[in-house]
């Protein structure tokens, strides 16, 4: 097992609900498969993460207790809708993602997400 964290950034801003925006913390490498972790309630934290492009990716939803409209994710460039369970972890395979941003948000839009794929 290869365990590793992927750059460095710091948290460098919060939202009104003290959620980190930009987390360096969440994204690991595990058996060469990189994983992003959010948090999924009242909204995604961190809002903006920072991954590594060409690496198999597995994106990695938390939630506990979760009944509002951040209990479905949309990721329209990838076609994906999906309802997260309302406690537990729900992971989405995103395959190789290549350079650039992916951007996600609930169902109704109003919680968005965004991971920045660099090489």
């Amino acid at each position: 097992m290869v365990l590793g964290l992927i750059g460095v950034v710091l948290i460098i801003t919060k939202n009104e609900n003290s959620a980190p925006i930009v987390n360096g913390n969440n994204v690991t490498i595990v058996d060469g498969k990189q994983i992003i972790d959010l948090t999924a309630r009242g909204g995604y934290s961190p809002q903006k993460s920072i991954a590594k492009a060409g690496l198999p990716t597995i994106l990695r939803f938390t939630t506990n207790g979760n009944y509002d409209c951040s209990s479905f994710i949309r990721i329209p460039s990838m076609n994906v809708s999906k309802s997260l369970l309302p406690s537990g972890t729900t992971e989405i395979d995103l395959v190789i993602p290549k350079e650039g941003i992916l951007r996600g948000s609930c169902g109704m839009g109003m919680y968005p997400f965004e991971i920045n794929f660099q090489n």
